[in-house]
């Protein structure tokens, strides 16, 4: 049976009408296309010399100097200081062995950081930086005088292979967080060099992240592949770009750097009035007993001390009454270091927060203080110290927008309780009985009974042991004590002091019940906290000593990862600060705010030190003829 022509026709109209309709959809789709092309084409792409996460630079293109350098400061003599423990590579990256005193400074960066602004970066072998408003890739124009200790330009070649190879032989931890950030590394031209970033994550601290990698000669890794890895101990340091390089050392006693006498970058304006000694020299000591008598002796002549009986007690001696020996206190403004008796999560025994905040509460940080320490600390209540990142009260505002949204993840107390601190001990004993009495309650509510014996077990008979790990014999005085009031509610506590070796090794393997140790913060917070307490690398990081994470934890990462307002910063970082503190995984002890430095008489430094880095390597420089006085009079050799 044949279609009517009606029909036929109809068909035909209701085709066309539908090509018509196509026709207009993908004009329009090209139309969007090409407006998105021209959008991106038009893109405003920043050209500078210089990089700052939040704000502008303070220092503007072309500047003479930063402000706390001597411009003028002289230059000649040695710095030299102690170091305790041992050393058997010059190869810090590996997670073999232990790597010598400043084995990675003389390799430099493409961006070097200002020490009195926070997370602003100028050149040092870039000499600018090209990158789009979107932030999503960045060139470097490098300086083409830039070139390793044996001549050999620094080139962008170079830095592709230095960002590959920490990928490729790198820290797991690191390797594995770059790796999906930064898909790509290519170089346009022979000191032209593009990173690109992942468009699924936030692009904060990518920038200055990659302006921070150290840049390794591709040509000395590739003459010998197979004994020249970044993920092996070696005693070649391999050459660097920096202004030193190593010059001789002795196993376990000593290391010494030299000035490079034909340091490319003496003369840019980052490093005017910086670099100032023509050598460093480190001496070793097996502890810090030994090692304040080396500098009693003369042996070393600059001390930065980080023992308060020290402090008050060991600058009794001939020079220091003589006045060849200065004792001072600077200011340290950055945010000082989550330390503390951590708590290595993966231990059954830590899996029941009351058992931890019970072993909190056996800590007496007033009577520590007071008793041990000469009352020269503060007690630390937060992971952000005395910032404006610290929590405190109770949430409000933006914060608890942020911590409302985390839902069913988050403990709901935190919502409407105050941020947890530190707990106050009696000064006058070394176990606070009402503290104690509280930890055991807690002890018992979480299912570890006393037994006969006067040792708690569970259900299951097992004991409540822990043992507390440290390679430090000035921290025997400190940790013991609180070992005791362990044993005094019942907990099989010991207390293991092991040498450094065994000790870095247990450590890197996180194999221990608890130790001394915590996390470096800072007041721009980034892509860092990944590794210090993401999810991802929580059982491998090396920087998250107490391997924690959670689904409270995460989302404050990727917010404080993602924000673009030092409001928005601020607030997801409070957030992840009172979370932190929430799950009491480490017991917080104590912090000092300032630096302690002692230095015979010869060292000068700049009136106006910045706030964030005490500079004695850096920014000092020997006081030639007083150096030369206490020769002459014999009281140094």
């Amino acid at each position: 049976m044949s279609t009517p022509r009606s029909v036929v026709r109809a068909r035909v109209i209701d085709n066309r009408a539908r090509q018509r309709a196509l026709s207009v959809m993908v004009m329009g789709l090209i139309l969007a296309l090409g407006f998105a092309s021209f959008l991106q084409a038009e893109e405003k792409i920043i050209t500078s010399h210089g990089f700052s996460e939040f704000g502008d630079l303070k220092y503007p293109a072309g500047f003479a100097h930063f402000d706390y350098v001597n411009p003028d400061a002289p230059r000649g003599g040695q710095l030299s200081y102690g170091a305790q423990g041992t050393f058997d590579s010059f190869n810090p990256y590996t997670r073999k062995g232990r790597g010598a005193a400043r084995s990675t400074e003389h390799f430099e960066s493409l961006l070097t950081p200002s020490y009195d602004e926070a997370a602003s970066y100028y050149g040092l072998v870039a000499e600018s930086l090209e990158y789009p408003e979107s932030q999503d890739w960045v060139i470097f124009n490098m300086r083409p005088e830039a070139v390793f200790s044996d001549g050999s330009p620094v080139t962008a070649d170079d830095v592709v292979f230095s960002h590959n190879l920490l990928l490729d032989q790198g820290l797991k931890s690191y390797a594995d967080a770059v790796r999906k950030r930064i898909p790509k590394a290519e170089a346009l031209g022979p000191h032209r060099v593009k990173f690109y970033f992942s468009p699924d994550f936030p692009k904060r601290a990518m920038i200055s992240q990659v302006g921070g990698t150290p840049i390794y000669s591709k040509a000395w890794f590739e003459a010998d592949p197979e004994n020249r890895r970044l993920d092996e101990p070696r005693l070649d340091p391999g050459i660097g770009s920096g202004p030193y390089m190593l010059d001789s050392y002795d196993i376990n006693r000593r290391v010494v750097y030299k000035r490079n006498p034909d340091y490319w970058g003496d003369n840019i304006n980052v490093n005017v009035g910086r670099h100032n000694y023509d050598s460093i020299r480190i001496e070793y000591f097996t502890d810090s007993v030994a090692a304040m008598e080396g500098f009693k002796s003369g042996a070393f002549t600059l001390r930065q001390e980080n023992n308060s009986k020290s402090w008050a007690t060991a600058y009794d001696f001939p020079a220091m009454h003589a006045g060849n020996v200065v004792k001072g206190d600077f200011f340290d403004g950055d945010v000082p270091g989550a330390s503390g008796f951590v708590f290595n999560l993966d231990r059954p025994q830590f899996q029941d927060i009351q058992v931890r905040a019970a072993m909190q509460l056996a800590y007496n940080f007033e009577w520590t203080n007071e008793s041990l320490q000469y009352g020269l600390f503060q007690q630390r209540h937060s992971f952000w110290q005395g910032s404006e990142l610290q929590a405190t009260g109770v949430p409000e505002g933006r914060e608890l927008e942020v911590l409302q949204s985390l839902g069913d993840a988050l403990d709901p107390a935190i919502l409407t309780e105050e941020v947890i601190t530190a707990h106050e001990s009696s000064s006058k004993r070394q176990n606070d009985r009402r503290n104690i009495r509280k930890a055991m309650k807690l002890l018992d509510a979480a299912g570890w009974a006393v037994g006969d014996d006067g040792i708690r077990r569970n259900a299951d008979g097992q004991t409540l042991s822990v043992e507390f790990l440290s390679d430090q014999p000035t921290l025997d005085r400190i940790i013991q004590p609180y070992v005791d009031n362990l044993v005094v509610m019942g907990v099989d506590a010991k207390y293991n002091r092991i040498d450094n070796a065994q000790f870095t090794a247990r450590r890197r393997d996180r194999d221990f019940d608890m130790m001394v140790a915590g996390y470096r913060n800072s007041l721009q917070p980034s892509t860092g906290l990944y590794q210090k307490f993401g999810e991802e690398a929580a059982s491998y990081s090396l920087f998250n000593p107490t391997g924690v994470h959670g689904p409270d934890i995460e989302p404050l990462i990727d917010n404080i990862v993602q924000a673009k307002t030092t409001e928005e910063l601020h607030a997801n970082v409070r957030a992840l600060d009172r979370v932190l503190l929430s799950k009491r995984i480490m017991i917080p002890t104590w912090y000092l705010g300032k630096y302690w430095v002692a230095y015979w008489d010869m060292y000068s430094f700049p009136d106006n030190l910045p706030p964030y880095a005490l500079g004695f390597d850096d920014l000092w420089w020997i006081d030639e003829d007083r150096a030369a006085a206490l020769v002459t009079s014999g009281v140094l050799r």
